[in-house]
């Protein structure tokens, strides 16, 4: 079972790949011609048989719109294809999970490795769900998929542990409690990412920069305001959830495991770095004071932080979570 996860991670991430190099196709090739807007715009008709053609048309004259022409170009059958291949990486994940987590006989959330491939997997999940629900947000795609190639390939790379039992430290009913929680806010706060960033580069854009990477925008249907809605809708649920995870259960499971709530360690300083971060990002979201582009930037700086947690902390430092450290 450990190496047909092996394989099955191996799979997820060529899956991944595909997905968003198929995405990048409907990105670069999804606009439509200039035939295909001008043939989607209304014109103006002359009401009355046998009329004479006249250019000058008043403006109250009456509007009779015309039927855009659906053709289904290279672009919108790439990003079919890139939907497809999504949904196919997700499920090949999901697989990864249950097969690693039988052959450990336990959830497979006990070290780094294992809380990224979680993690990634809340995220595709996430972002498979918007995709459903809103597929004119599709074009997101190519950025989503690549955060999770590059997550996934750095979990493979850096932080594979070999199957084994949890430390003693982790048998505990607080181990899922805690864990599962952080994990599925941790996912949302990966998607989240990527329509904050998307809201910066093509807000912008519309305002004017042409500079990279606001030249991105120009290739982004979706209306600025509507990608910082999702934003905050995304950061909004993920919130609750990281509070309770990070801040509630996470201290009473060490007050339960080391007789005190809070001691100082790296991972839990960086969880709390996190959430004042995220807090101080809805805060000045909830400000009508506060430009909608400054409490983006303060989201991304909550996902930096996470990633330091992630990463940084479980490499770089000593303490008493080190039994998530891949070394």
């Amino acid at each position: 079972m450990a190496e047909l996860s092996n394989q099955l991670m191996a799979l997820t991430v060529l899956a991944y790949l595909a997905a968003m190099i198929c995405y990048a196709g409907e990105y670069a090739f999804g606009r439509r011609s200039v035939i295909g807007k001008a043939a989607a715009r209304p014109a103006r008709q002359l009401v009355g048989a046998g009329a004479p053609v006249d250019t000058d048309v008043p403006d109250d004259a009456p509007v009779t719109p015309v039927a855009p022409v659906t053709r289904i170009g290279r672009g919108e059958w790439s990003g079919r294809i890139a939907a497809g291949l999504n949904i196919l990486a997700l499920l090949l994940h999901l697989g990864t999970l249950v097969t690693r987590g039988v052959a450990a006989d336990r959830m497979p959330w006990g070290n780094m490795y294992e809380y990224i491939l979680s993690a990634t997997f809340v995220g595709s999940a996430v972002w498979v769900g918007v995709l459903l629900r809103r597929p004119a947000l599709r074009h997101l795609g190519l950025f989503s998929s690549l955060a999770l190639v590059v997550l996934l390939g750095a979990a493979a790379l850096v932080a594979y542990t070999p199957v084994g039992p949890l430390v003693p430290a982790l048998h505990s009913y607080w181990f899922i409690v805690h864990v599962s929680t952080v994990i599925i806010s941790s996912g949302i706060f990966l998607i989240g990412a990527v329509p904050a960033l998307m809201f910066l580069i093509k807000n912008g854009y519309d305002e004017g920069k042409r500079s990279f990477p606001y030249t991105l925008g120009k290739r982004v249907p979706t209306p600025a305001v509507v990608l910082e809605r999702l934003t905050f809708r995304l950061h909004a649920f993920a919130f609750p959830l990281f509070t309770f995870g990070a801040l509630i259960a996470g201290p009473l499971w060490a007050e339960a495991s080391w007789g005190r709530y809070w001691g100082w360690d790296p991972k839990e300083v960086w969880a709390f770095i996190s959430w004042v971060v995220y807090a101080a990002y809805l805060h000045a979201r909830a400000t009508p004071s506060v430009k909608r582009t400054v409490a983006t930037w303060i989201a991304l700086l909550g996902f930096v932080t996470m990633l330091m947690n992630l990463f940084g902390v479980n490499l770089f430092f000593e303490g008493l979570h080190s039994y998530a450290n891949a070394r």
